[in-house]
């Protein structure tokens, strides 16, 4: 059988890889979208709490606080868990971490990464009109709810400092919360409601879609394993379940996996995980939610999906392929209950997913500098589903020869040395 050939194969149909794809597409370049799945979005892209955060202008760093540090230290904070026996291989990438969480460092990360999250909706706008799925995004943002005045002033603080760059939201008392959303049950020192971000009530199906568009329009899909890829004469040529194919150029968009491909290849990037879980429970009786909502002080989100209610925990420091370890599922279930009347779970055992990070909670965005027609879009945080369209839309422009939208420099993976 002869081996498919096009212009790009882009390895990673989540939303990051599918972003890039139909960027690339739309660039008049012919695109191989691959994956070992079957679907699209079966991955990372399908477990988050649906929220295309274009208010989130600070990435989630490291606590400075002493405080905080010894709460998740002793491994009883309900918002962070580790693994014990995983311990010594991430902590080296944790020091990293937290300095890169200084508070320079994380300005420098969240300048960078303002472009890209202000572009963040726009940018699923126009590609949920083309997919033609406008059912897919709801536009009335999300409410972060605070138990205590010590964390309610504290979110005030960061929510004066994102008003700044343009963040529009709503402080809410205990009838302003009942207003908006009258089946919550608990004591509340306040709330802040985010009316910009949009939330997606099938995330995974949000990448289908977007992945059919791409097809519709003369892109193919490709089953394969991305460590068959090897380069070939003038490109790259990867193994696929129906046949082998070929192009001049590879984009690595492939989440937590990328190491797959990078390291072999003699990149030392340093790139983790940070696990988290899900639950979907059917609301009891005729209750209602009305936006994705956080609960702050218990560290769980409640969204409310099309297949039910979606419980998402915070994250896990453990190694991204070791046994599933939901104790933080556990322990939020009857914080969720008292919270919100919710019934039977709808899944038969929960989700993990691992959300792939740098130290500097910056994405790898960019050529490779040691092999020619190798490119990178991968670590993008807890915001694969909010960047995906628009780090791929920076992408496509540095690989067409368009001036960026963005300046690419902080995303270079140089700056790892």
């Amino acid at each position: 059988m002869a081996d498919l050939k096009a212009d790009v194969l882009v390895l990673g149909a989540g939303m990051v890889g599918v972003g890039a794809a139909l960027h690339l597409q739309q660039r008049g370049r012919d695109v191989i979208l691959v994956d070992r799945n079957e679907l699209a979005g079966e991955e990372t892209s399908f477990g988050n709490a649906g929220l295309i955060e274009c208010a989130s202008v600070f990435p989630y760093m490291f606590p400075r606080d002493f405080g905080q540090i010894l709460r998740y230290a002793m491994n009883r904070a309900p918002q962070v868990r580790y693994s014990l026996a995983d311990l010594p291989a991430f902590l080296p990438w944790i020091l990293r971490y937290y300095l890169a969480s200084s508070p320079e460092r994380a300005l420098h990360s969240a300048m960078a990464e303002l472009p890209l999250i202000r572009a963040s909706l726009i940018e699923h706008e126009a590609l949920i009109a083309e997919a033609g799925v406008p059912e897919l995004l709801r536009r009335d943002g999300w409410i972060k709810l605070y138990r205590s005045d010590a964390t309610l002033a504290d979110a005030l603080s960061d929510f004066e400092r994102a008003r700044q760059y343009g963040v529009a939201g709503h402080v809410l008392d205990g009838k302003a919360i009942a207003a908006r959303e009258p089946n919550l049950s608990g004591e509340f020192s306040g709330a802040i409601h985010f009316p910009a971000p949009g939330f997606v009530p099938d995330p995974g199906g949000l990448a289908k879609a977007y992945a059919a568009l791409l097809v519709r329009k003369g892109g193919r899909f490709l089953v394969g394993d991305a460590r068959t890829l090897e380069q070939s004469a003038g490109g790259w040529r990867i193994g696929g379940s129906s046949g082998a194919a070929v192009a001049r150029e590879v984009v690595v968009a492939m989440g937590p996996w990328s190491d797959l491909v990078f390291r072999p290849l003699g990149y030392a990037i340093p790139l983790s995980v940070k696990r988290g879980y899900h639950l979907h429970v059917a609301a009891r009786g005729n209750a209602v939610l009305n936006h994705p909502v956080l609960d702050a002080d218990q560290g769980f989100v409640l969204a409310p999906m099309n297949r039910g209610i979606r419980l998402t925990t915070g994250v896990e420091f453990a190694r991204r392929d070791a046994p599933p370890t939901p104790v933080q599922l556990q322990r939020a279930l009857p914080q969720a209950h008292a919270l919100f009347p919710l019934g039977e779970a709808v899944d038969a055992k929960p989700w993990i997913g691992a959300r792939p990070c740098l130290p500097d909670m910056l994405p790898v965005i960019g050529r490779a500098p040691r092999h020619a027609g190798l490119w990178f879009d991968f670590g993008h945080q807890h915001h694969g589903l909010t960047l995906g369209p628009a780090t791929g839309r920076l992408l496509a422009e540095m690989m067409t020869g368009e001036t960026p939208f963005a300046d690419p420099t902080p995303f270079a993976v140089e700056r790892f040395g």
